[in-house]
């Protein structure tokens, strides 16, 4: 099993039911899923970089990503309905608490200067975004092998009702947040 999944099941559920005293094991808020985006600005013009990025975020979630698509057409951009504009993978299940792991151990502390997480990133209904401007802090991504450059947007939702519960249920899982 993973390391991750039991921690949650053998730490982080005992602190969450005893801080905000849940009378029943279902109301522990958990993770539901993790989303992850990368948009190419230049993929109408260069396809190589589109490609380039699919094949990346597959490498680092180990699930294929699917591309997105552009809904609406805009003239300024150069940019027509329907034109694939970046990718995305959803993670679930085991893979999600895979991917978590070597983000929080791995890829975060790889990035340079790095001071924690914004605790400000919640939504207002317990779920999480950041994102991350260069996709070589995670070790599956050859350096020498990368043409360009572009960051992620990662989405952690939760079952949490509220932001100080999505908050405690991160730090409980290592989140590195920064102290304000």
């Amino acid at each position: 099993m993973d390391q991750l999944l039991e921690k949650y099941r053998s730490e982080v559920i005992g602190q969450l039911r005893e801080k905000f005293q849940y009378k029943s094991l279902m109301q522990v808020p958990a993770l539901e899923k993790i989303s992850l985006n990368v948009g190419i600005g230049d993929a109408p013009t260069n396809p190589k970089a589109l490609e380039a990025a699919v094949e990346e975020l597959g490498l680092i979630t180990g699930q294929k990503a699917v591309r997105t698509k552009a809904k609406k057409s805009i003239a300024g951009f150069k940019l027509r309905e329907g034109m694939a504009i970046g990718a995305r993978v959803t993670l679930r299940g085991n893979r999600m608490y895979e991917f978590l792991f070597r983000l929080i151990n791995i890829a975060i502390p790889r990035v340079r200067d790095f001071r924690g997480l914004n605790p400000n990133g919640f939504d207002g209904r317990g779920n999480y975004n950041f994102s991350i401007r260069e996709q070589i802090i995670f070790p599956e991504i050859e350096v020498d092998q990368v043409d360009s450059y572009h960051g992620l947007n990662v989405t952690i939702t939760t079952t949490a009702p509220t932001d100080e519960e999505g908050r405690e249920l991160l730090a409980g899982l290592g989140f590195p947040f920064r102290k304000n």
